[in-house]
């Protein structure tokens, strides 16, 4: 046998971290196969079996959306006090930076009466069906590094993201369409797609974008004059070919290429079905607000495809939606986006409860940091009302896959800046979503140059079982 192909054999049972008894419990099953096997069964109970991530880029600011502070009023224009401020770093105003009042008038809604701005008139509607956490906080207070750790649980590129993670855990409910899919609307991402990578796990796991107009993907449809007996036999050749070259080698990224040939070939036939939103109801589409052939409702597009493949047995679909960093008219930024976005959230919600979906689905809307009590002016960049980078406690909401519906969670101080009940660090954000889906966040890991690498990092994480139904 080749020296190389024993020696990787050998590195599988060392890197993997966790030993053979959880590998035969199916804990990280598939570790050394691409991701195109039967889905594994999670090793505790699961509430979700799938997450839509509604990731907002730029950090929506939660003081105009989800945590109401009327005390901001009474101080608009004056100067935070001291002891808030005292040694305060932010990315672009200083400390003593004047008081920005609420630009949105708030009002309780449902039978929960979770406090929410007029912004969000369609999110009201399901107020009752989500759980609103305002005290989300993150040690990193610029987009890229930010953005990449609310994604991936760490602040550099090269880490395997959130989806990856499920996928390599968990595997795929579908056979001919990826586990981890990535959708995005509004504008380009600051983390890029680091964020919807691998990173050391098998490149299997990464996320597949799909375009929400056109060919779904680029370069899969068959080409002009080779039919698919003819594309099936090349495919059968060009894999023993890679299987012969594996064998020689011993490199497992040769069977990632064989599998990517593969659901290529499958995604075929699903992907043009999937995106073809032709066969919904009318009522269906103006629920979501969504129209193909409209760009400015990508969006909502996006959302009724997230839908689409969570029906089809997509495992993780992340829907991006960039425009969120308002430095400049907080007020009239925040009204822009949400229009993009309101109805469209809210329907998800809606449309996967009413079709049995939402029960075992976890929906997650929320940014990379929230943003800042103070006014950020600027006369040389042109800034005027706005809010800047604030780490310290940022919201967002959840629904569905086992969280407590109904539910605000957390606490921040009058002001709006500092945490003073239950915190939630991003670490514990991910380990609650990986509580939900059946998987122990201390044991899905594996090893890396000697690190043991997990999504929710060395460092002390805890399931929020505040969340949980």
């Amino acid at each position: 046998m080749h020296p190389l192909a024993a020696r990787t054999r050998r590195h599988f049972f060392r890197d993997c971290g966790v030993g053979l008894a959880p590998i035969a419990a199916g804990l990280l099953a598939r570790a050394d196969r691409p991701a195109a096997a039967a889905p594994v069964l999670p090793p505790r109970p699961a509430t979700a079996k799938r997450v839509i991530y509604l990731f907002q880029a730029g950090a929506p600011s939660q003081l105009e959306l989800f945590d109401y502070k009327p005390a901001l009023a009474k101080r608009a224009g004056s100067p935070m006090p001291k002891s808030v401020t005292d040694g305060l770093r932010l990315a672009f105003i200083q400390p003593d930076a004047a008081v920005l009042e609420p630009q949105f008038p708030f009002a309780r809604h449902g039978e929960s009466g979770i406090e929410l701005s007029s912004a969000l008139p369609h999110l009201a509607q399901v107020a009752d069906d989500i759980a609103v956490v305002k005290t989300v906080h993150t040690d990193q207070f610029n987009h890229a590094p930010a953005q990449l750790l609310m994604n991936t649980g760490h602040n550099l590129p090269g880490r395997p993201s959130m989806g990856s993670w499920l996928s390599y855990g968990l595997g795929s409910e579908a056979d001919d369409l990826p586990a981890f899919v990535v959708l995005s609307s509004g504008g380009n991402l600051s983390g890029g797609a680091a964020m919807w990578g691998a990173g050391v796990l098998p490149g299997s796991h990464q996320g597949v974008p799909f375009r929400s107009s056109g060919d779904p993907i680029l370069h899969v449809a068959r080409p002009p004059g080779v039919d698919r007996r003819a594309q099936r036999e090349s495919l059968d050749l060009i894999g023993e070919l890679n299987r012969r070259h594996r064998q020689e080698v011993g490199d497992p990224e040769i069977d990632v290429r064989i599998d990517a040939y593969e659901m290529a070939f499958r995604m075929q036939s699903a992907a043009p079905e999937l995106t073809d939103l032709s066969g919904e109801t009318q009522e269906t589409m103006d629920l979501y607000g969504a129209d193909p052939g409209d760009g400015s409702k990508q969006f909502a597009n996006n959302c009724l495809l997230a839908r689409r493949m969570a029906e089809r047995g997509v495992r993780c679909i992340q829907v991006y939606h960039e425009g969120w960093d308002h430095h400049s008219d907080v007020k009239g930024g925040v009204t822009t986006q949400a229009k993009k976005t309101d109805q469209a959230s809210a329907a998800l919600v809606a449309d996967l409860k009413r079709r049995g979906l939402l029960e075992d689905t976890l929906v997650i809307w929320g940014g990379e940091f929230g943003r800042t009590p103070m006014v950020e002016t600027s006369a040389a960049l042109g800034r005027v009302a706005g809010r800047d980078h604030h780490p310290g406690c940022a919201s967002i909401w959840l629904a569905g896959g086992g969280i407590k519906p109904g539910l605000t969670y957390g606490e921040t101080d009058e002001l709006g800046f500092s945490i003073v009940k239950d915190p939630v660090g991003v670490h514990d954000l991910h380990a609650t979503l990986l509580h939900c889906l059946g998987l122990d966040h201390e044991r899905l890991a594996v090893n890396a140059g000697g690190l043991n690498v997990r999504l929710t990092g060395v460092e002390p994480a805890h399931v929020v079982h505040g969340l949980l139904a």
